[in-house]
């Protein structure tokens, strides 16, 4: 029971995570070429830490990687809410 309960809240830990490596990709000029692939990086990358919370099974793998996209539309709404320029 107290395990279950300690998976429910890392899936916004992972979110929380996914959207900081994302916003390190966007903000570092050395990444810039990767700028494009950054839903795909964080959708993998959510998809490994969901399944290394988790145990490595289907269930795992894809609430990680929905975990890691849902990130994305997380900072584009604080982009939107904040009235972030594009490149800041």
């Amino acid at each position: 029971m107290e395990l279950e309960f300690l998976k429910e809240r890392l899936v916004p830990i992972i979110v929380i995570a996914c959207l900081v490596v994302g916003y390190v990709i966007k903000a570092t000029p050395v990444l810039q070429g990767a700028r494009e692939y950054i839903p795909f990086i964080v959708c993998i990358l959510g998809a490994i830490l969901g399944a290394t919370v988790n145990g490595i099974n289907v269930e795992a793998i894809v609430i990680g990687a929905a975990s890691g996209l849902a990130s994305t539309g997380l900072y584009q709404v604080f982009a939107k809410v904040l009235n972030l320029k594009k490149g800041e």
